[in-house]
């Protein structure tokens, strides 16, 4: 890759990705509050969906948080208890058990909304490119472990973390530390920063609410219930007038 093509992806895309990520959220919510949530397809049919959407949720939360931590924090916090190979091998035991399980959890979202009929009938376009770009980047992340097990020294995630933080506190040279990369990290951060770049535009945006309160965590397992009333069991017994017999 060339040296303009990796400042371009690597140096301008992620503050591209970040600008439309933070005001676009906030452009969203602002003008069209009664789009801000999940659109949950649960009342066409239950299936696969509690599957699917619990393991996605525990495997791409335990992600996002390791990967927030690892990269952003900076080497010398925890160089005093833990080694750089030690940490990249936690990293990749870790981060490989939570990947497998949002890999396993967004095929069974990904199939049940492809194959139901009605389920595939009211989704939207966003939907079903949001599961397809989950799934593409569950894969790719799991494709960089093999990658890694080559140089347990930690250099690369070393030099991975060190662009992430050079990019949060506007610092130069962040993407030339990028050059030897393996495509399948790049290609895995690239996507990555992508998903930021559309997340305003699509049902990500309610991952906002569960952020902004600890009542998501703590809330009761949602009930949804038929819309078929209860009625009483002599509804269809003829009405009786006052005083007859």
């Amino acid at each position: 890759m060339t040296n303009w093509l990796n400042t371009l992806l690597f140096g301008i895309y992620p503050y591209v990705c970040l600008a439309v990520f933070f005001i676009g959220s906030w452009m969203r919510f602002d003008r069209d509050q009664y789009t801000w949530k999940s659109d949950s397809s649960q009342l066409l049919r239950t299936g696969s969906l509690r599957w699917g959407s619990n393991l996605f949720h525990i495997g791409v939360l335990f992600l996002f948080f390791g990967h927030f931590v690892g990269m952003l924090t900076p080497h010398f916090v925890y160089e005093g208890f833990i080694s750089t190979g030690h940490k990249q091998l936690l990293a990749m035991v870790s981060g490989g058990i939570a990947g497998l399980l949002a890999f396993i959890g967004v095929t069974l979202l990904l199939v049940r909304r492809l194959g139901d009929a009605r389920i595939r009938a009211t989704s939207k376009f966003s939907d079903i490119l949001l599961l397809w770009l989950l799934w593409i980047q569950l894969v790719l992340g799991l494709a960089t472990i093999p990658l890694s097990a080559q140089h347990l020294d930690g250099s690369m995630m070393v030099a991975l973390a060190e662009w992430a933080q050079r990019l949060v506190t506007f610092r130069s040279g962040g993407a030339e530390l990028l050059l030897g990369a393996s495509w399948v990290f790049k290609a895995h951060m690239f996507l990555g920063m992508t998903l930021f770049l559309i997340f305003p535009f699509t049902r990500l945006v309610h991952v906002w609410s569960g952020f902004a309160t600890l009542g998501y965590v703590l809330r009761p397992y949602q009930l949804v219930r038929s819309r078929r009333m209860n009625l009483p069991a002599n509804h269809n017994a003829p009405a009786r007038r006052n005083g007859a017999a």
